[in-house]
């Protein structure tokens, strides 16, 4: 036997990568497909064909002009799921603006922080949405709209905001209703609009995307035409979409998951875009793919454990399934598994990627085994680069885990004006260091093991909460479970599990412990068993590990052992 191969992949494809802007992407869609549906949301009422919201996309991007805005100039949106978010996503590109996508869940501080960093001209806002008062929060932030003329804004704290644009509900002093914007383009506006789109460069950036770090203040991800509108594209080519399908997006709009593996995949392909509700609700999930007849679905694991396991499951036809993706935090094979059975999504796929890369690097394809495609995250995507390195940097043989790094048209330019930042993750030679803990098999499947951050060392010995997980699930009255490392004085850390029991059933730590001995090692069963109804986490389904350590140590009383 020769020695191992390297964990270096490249993506080779015959499919060339799309040289275009988004504005230019959407105007093809016109052309090709005008009359097919383009977005669907049946609780807005709306159902737009290529050609209507192409013409509304044009008059918005012509009224943020009229407006004033600049090619360049930095425009927030903060709403949950719903057309006027779309529309928002692709006048700003037509217009040239750089759209700063901003969570629903964020409160004053964090929207100040988001709007101060990248220094937001203009701001499209929901009005409310449950117990989040959105415009109650922008007012707080600056009083001086209630007083100031709509559109010329002087904010003390946030000197560069000049325009705040209201989505729906009772207008408040100081903004211009979103559907005003669009009649405010003149002829002239038109001109102008025609004049950037042959002057748009695709590697022109279109999108800041806040990471939701799980430590420190959010980084503002700058993203271009052409790292966005070609991941959407190929994570689409995956799935084998084509103008005839309809994707169902409960995922949020704010995130990758939904503005670009959704609605970029659908304008370079031709496929509808179908919004289930504003947040995300399992029932009206499943009611639109039914009513919709929605040919892919996508989700985090927990939305679609929610879908699975609602108790008016069994009701709803979903023969119109066929594919989807889940993505955004690692997918429990037994989910994976009841997915591909019980949802009729035989050809489901697994992504793995990242906000910095566009997102997606690895996706499972329509026609992997099933084994691969519960087990792994696939294979690398096309014109992308991955190798596996260890803690020095070196290059680590397939079948070896190790720090995954990626390459290619999907990098982000940077992080916003932190080229410090910017400096720890991505090196000289362009490749993005993930923090995540990978191995490249030797037929180029990819397995997440973990983040390095995550990884448990019990008395020097490394652990990974991944595969303990993975065991775990395949106890039957387990529903969702969580490991993570606590301080301990003996052995530095010690295992924990979150465990969340089915419903209807009951679970004891020890029953959980008899469960692995004799299966996994010793020193993989955990010290500590807790059950909980929920784990915390961001909007996007990442899991916050950290804030559960935080909250066991300070109950526990627990420490670390003292070192010299």
């Amino acid at each position: 036997m020769g020695e191992r191969a390297d964990s270096y992949v490249c993506g080779v494809s015959d499919t060339p990568l799309l040289g275009e802007t988004i504005g230019r992407s959407l105007d093809r869609a016109r052309e090709r497909w005008g009359d097919r549906e383009a977005l669907v949301s049946p609780s807005h009422n709306v159902r737009w064909s290529w050609r209507e919201f192409a013409e509304r996309v044009d008059a918005l991007a012509a009224g943020f002009l009229a407006l004033g805005l600049e090619r360049g100039e930095r425009i927030g949106i903060w709403s949950l799921n719903r057309p006027e978010w779309t529309l928002t996503q692709f006048a700003a590109a037509k217009a040239g603006l750089i759209l700063v996508t901003i969570n629903p869940a964020y409160r004053l501080s964090e929207l100040e922080f988001a709007l101060a960093k990248v220094g937001c001209a203009a701001i499209v806002t929901a009005t409310t949405f449950k117990t989040s008062n959105y415009m109650e929060m922008v007012n707080t932030l600056v009083p001086e709209l209630a007083s100031a003329e709509p559109g010329h804004l002087r904010a003390s704290r946030l000197p560069q905001l000049r325009a705040v644009i209201q989505i729906g509900g009772s207008l408040f002093p100081g903004t211009i209703p979103f559907d005003e914007v669009a009649t405010m383009g003149g002829a002239r506006h038109r001109e102008q609009l025609e004049r950037i789109g042959k002057d748009l460069q695709f590697d022109d950036p279109v999108n800041i995307q806040f990471t939701s770090g799980t430590t420190g203040s959010p980084k503002g991800v700058t993203l271009t035409h052409h790292n966005i509108l070609n991941n959407g594209y190929f994570t689409g080519r995956a799935m084998r979409l084509t103008e005839n399908d309809r994707i169902c997006i409960p995922v949020p709009l704010y995130h990758c998951f939904g503005m670009v593996m959704g609605n970029l995949a659908s304008v370079s392909i031709g496929a509808t875009m179908v919004y289930p509700g504003e947040g995300f609700d399992p029932l009206a999930t499943l009611r639109t793919i039914e009513q919709e007849k929605c040919t892919a679905l996508y989700g985090v694991p927990t939305m679609f454990i929610a879908e699975l396991d609602h108790p008016e499951f069994a009701s709803f036809n979903l023969k119109s399934l066929r594919t989807g993706i889940m993505a955004g935090a690692p997918c429990p094979i037994e989910v994976m598994k009841r997915v591909n059975n019980e949802m009729n999504m035989g050809e489901v796929t697994i992504a793995y990627g990242m906000t910095e890369t566009s997102p997606v690097s690895f996706q499972s394809a329509v026609d992997d085994p099933l084994e691969r495609r519960v087990s792994t995250v696939g294979r690398i995507h096309p014109h992308v680069e991955v190798k596996i390195v260890d803690l020095e940097g070196k290059i680590v043989p397939r079948g070896q885990r190790g720090e995954l790094c990626t390459r290619g048209y999907s990098v982000m330019l940077g992080y916003w004006d932190e080229p410090a930042k910017t400096g720890e993750v991505l090196d000289r030679s362009g490749w993005m260091h993930t923090g995540d803990l990978a191995v490249i098999d030797d037929d180029g499947y990819c397995n997440i093991v973990g983040r390095i951050k995550d990884m448990v060392i019990r008395g020097g010995e490394n652990l990974y909460p991944r595969e303990i997980e993975e065991f775990l699930y395949r106890h039957p009255k387990i529903q969702d479970v969580q490991i993570f490392g606590v301080a301990d004085e003996r052995y530095g850390e010690e295992l924990c599990a979150w465990i969340r029991v089915r419903s209807g059933e009951a679970l004891t730590a020890d029953e959980v412990r008899t469960f692995c001995q004799g299966q996994i090692a010793h020193n993989k069963i955990p010290r500590y068993v807790e059950f909980v109804d929920e784990f915390p986490m961001t909007v996007t389904g990442k899991i916050q590990k950290f804030l559960m350590r935080e909250a066991v140590e300070r109950r526990l009383g627990l420490k670390a052992a003292k070192t010299a």
